[in-house]
């Protein structure tokens, strides 16, 4: 199985308006992405065990294995980019109704999910993601993972909305503001109907 770099369903300047650039979607959608599925590519083509596996398999072989960490590397950077470009949208920002009553009832207000996500992403120090997840008794939490590890892998939850906060992901439109990255694509990016889809 050869995985590929999947097309975004916006053009790569969709986003300028709302604060994520066409410089910015070229070089991570179509460098930085396109790097973790060719190596992935390698990987797979130089181990066995890896061939005819699907990428959620990958990541569950890999995960917590030193020997295959390069492996894990690549494949979680993959899976979490391919949810990452559905959780952007040229109309972002507006949340519908089912997903808002799950967000009142486990923070409490949207605002209180706004700052405790934003949270999660400004504290996670270094490279990572911030996760908005459903926990397996059906309440939503938010959580925060290093470099390329995501709720699949830790077992944490679905995920239902994820940001990149590495630095090539806002370096371009807002230097090193990480905080105000965060706020404009929790109002002005964030695809919550994909979010409310991912729901159980």
């Amino acid at each position: 199985m050869t995985f590929e770099l999947p097309n975004l369903s916006y053009s790569h300047s969709a986003l300028a308006e709302r604060g994520m650039s066409q410089e910015t979607l070229e070089l991570h959608h179509d460098k930085h992405h396109l790097a973790y599925v060719t190596a992935l590519n390698g990987f797979v083509e130089g181990n066995a065990d890896l061939q005819g596996k699907t990428l959620e398999q990958i990541i569950a072989l890999s995960h917590g294995d030193a020997a295959l960490a390069g492996v894990f590397n690549q494949a979680g950077q993959h899976w979490n980019h391919i949810h990452f470009w559905n959780a952007l949208s040229p109309n972002g920002g507006g949340i519908p109704g089912a997903l808002e009553a799950k967000l009142v009832e486990g923070f409490g207000s949207v605002e209180a999910f706004k700052a405790a996500f934003k949270t999660a992403a400004t504290t996670q120090f270094g490279s990572g993601w911030a996760w908005l997840i459903q926990k397996a008794d059906g309440t939503l939490a938010v959580t925060k993972t290093a470099n390329g590890v995501n709720p699949l892998a830790t077992g944490e939850g679905t995920a239902l909305l994820g940001l990149d906060v590495w630095e090539h992901s806002y370096y371009v439109d807002f230097r090193n503001r990480r905080p105000d990255y965060v706020s404009n694509f929790l109002d002005n990016l964030a695809n919550y109907e994909f979010a409310e889809a991912n729901l159980a």
